[in-house]
């Protein structure tokens, strides 16, 4: 039996995203073939604290690349630093970084690969404080992070929303409506508009560019005058009016992100309706943006950075993030690339596009 060189973990944290299991087929693949032993965390971060996690191998990993989700498991909640507990009705919060460190030493676990968005906050955060040796992989399908062209997800995510508007176009127009999609996107508007433009709309409002209703209007009443008796927009759910307040649905106390944002379409298409007198309607895409197979794009994408996570904990090049730069997968250090959300640029050639296509922003 060979030597095994060492041995890696791997676990998906955050909300689930289409291509993760690519991506921990990629990572377990890849460090089995050079030798290594590789666990499998389950259930993001809580098993990494509960010490829940198993050896996978070969089979663990067969015929999962064209499934959505993750076979590991995740959660949006269960930060190590700030676990919450619930006692006596209320929530507790507690430290937890010395189960998490004790649970990868007891295994002899000498690097970790986190796939997440927001939550490489936290991976950031345990390399720098607790001597966690980690490697990312950058999952969202809102397309936010720093340092990297694309995150994984976001194809399959911009894909769904497309095909969704190319079906409320002919609703729309045989009603004579203004159809509103309400995609996600809670400070980056990226899905809203690389969807808006792919499928035709007329109107995309982004978190980015806060909007003056009656610009909106404008473009309504242009469409009309023009013999055009239907329109569609595409809202971000971030998305507010001018001096405005985010739509938010509810709070989720223990989760990394608490605010649940939902709403800001069917606030817009009500006040469309009032102020026009046109039948106007919302549809909320809501989590059918996470689900389902991956895009072909997505697939690659996912398998080539689960390849680069797991080759960099061999080569111990540690506490980085893998990054899709200029079709080349590079890394960046992770602590850079958990630092802020990045945002749609306003002056984006993407945004120059859709302008010249005629498409309202709002402003």
């Amino acid at each position: 039996m060979a030597q095994v060189k060492g041995r890696l973990a791997v676990l998906t944290g955050g909300g689930d995203c289409p291509g993760l299991n690519a991506v921990i087929r990629a990572v377990v693949k890849t460090a089995l073939k050079n030798g290594y032993e590789i666990y499998g965390i389950e259930n993001g971060f809580n098993g990494l604290i509960t010490g829940t996690m198993k050896l996978m191998d070969y089979a663990s990993v067969s015929g999962i690349l064209p499934r959505g989700g993750t076979i590991l498991g995740t959660t949006n909640r269960d930060n190590p630093f700030h676990f919450a507990v619930e006692e006596n009705g209320k929530y507790v919060f507690y430290d937890k970084r010395e189960e998490v460190v004790k649970n990868l030493r007891d295994r002899n676990i000498e690097a970790l690969v986190v796939i997440g968005g927001g939550s490489l906050n936290i991976a950031a955060k345990l390399a720098a404080e607790c001597d966690v040796k980690v490697v990312g992989v950058p999952k969202t399908i809102d397309n936010d992070l720093q340092c990297t062209e694309r995150t994984f997800g976001f194809d399959t995510a911009m894909a769904m929303a497309t095909e969704a508007l190319d079906r409320l176009h002919t609703t729309a127009e045989s009603h004579h409506r203004v159809m509103a999609l309400e995609v996600m996107g809670r400070y980056a508007g990226w899905i809203a508009l690389h969807s808006g433009i792919a499928g035709g709309a007329d109107v995309i409002l982004l978190p980015e560019i806060p909007y003056d209703i009656n610009s909106v209007l404008r473009k309504i009443e242009e469409r009309r005058k023009s013999g055009k008796k239907f329109s569609i927009i595409v809202v971000a759910e971030g998305a507010k009016p001018i001096g405005g307040e985010l739509s938010v649905a509810r709070v989720v106390e223990g989760s990394f992100e608490p605010l649940r944002l939902g709403g800001a379409g069917e606030k817009l298409v009500r006040e469309i309706e009032n102020r026009t007198g046109i039948e106007s309607r919302c549809t909320v895409l809501g989590y059918l943006q996470r689900g389902g197979s991956p895009t072909a794009f997505d697939r690659v994408l996912s398998t080539r950075y689960g390849v680069a996570a797991a080759e960099a904990c061999i080569r111990k090049e540690y506490n980085v993030m893998v990054s899709l730069q200029g079709d080349k997968i590079v890394t960046e250090p992770i602590a850079k690339v958990a630092a802020q959300p990045r945002l749609v640029p306003l002056d984006s050639e993407i945004i120059r596009t859709g302008r010249q296509m005629g498409l309202c922003f709002g402003d």
